[in-house]
């Protein structure tokens, strides 16, 4: 039996090694939905003997989210520092402060790579660069397009490196 088919009643996604509950919390039925979808969730992990490492969150979004509480088996569940998939979603991030922080993870292993790899050559240097810096900037565009020439220009400097 999966997961999904034990009548979750919320927006389940379901990643690799990872599952999101999503649900609306604007009445008390939707806060009791997400409860009764987290006892079903440790329900079905308990019958499939699987346990859940302790690194679940919730993580409140919008405007006057009443930010309740819940619980995943006899645990409180902890509030998520305001990241999802490495984007910020909390009221006071902008797309600024987003596409700096898209910067700096992406030029994190640009500076690795010369003290990594023999050779210096385009052929050789492109291809890494593509791997490990690609998808940095490319995780969640769907969420966060930048509109701004300054964000857009600090986006593609880091792009632009390795061909310099």
């Amino acid at each position: 039996m999966l997961v999904t088919d034990c009548g979750i009643e919320c927006t389940l996604g379901k990643f690799a090694n990872d599952i999101k509950l999503l649900g609306a919390v604007n009445t008390p039925e939707g806060r009791d939905a997400i409860q009764r979808d987290l006892d079903r969730i440790e329900r079905w992990a308990c019958a499939n003997l699987m346990k859940f490492k302790a690194k679940y969150k919730v993580l409140h979004m919008g405007c006057g989210n009443p930010e309740h509480k819940y619980r995943l088996g006899r645990k409180l569940v902890d509030s998520s520092p305001e990241k999802d998939f490495g984007v910020l979603v909390g009221e006071k991030q902008n797309m600024t402060q987003q596409c700096t922080l898209t910067a700096q993870q992406a030029n994190r292993p640009l500076g690795c790579i010369p003290s990594s790899v023999a050779s210096r050559a385009k052929e050789g240097i492109l291809p890494l660069c593509s791997t490990l810096v690609r998808p940095n900037q490319e995780s969640c565009v769907q969420l966060w397009s930048p509109q701004h020439r300054t964000d857009i220009n600090m986006l593609e400097l880091v792009q632009r490196k390795p061909q310099q």
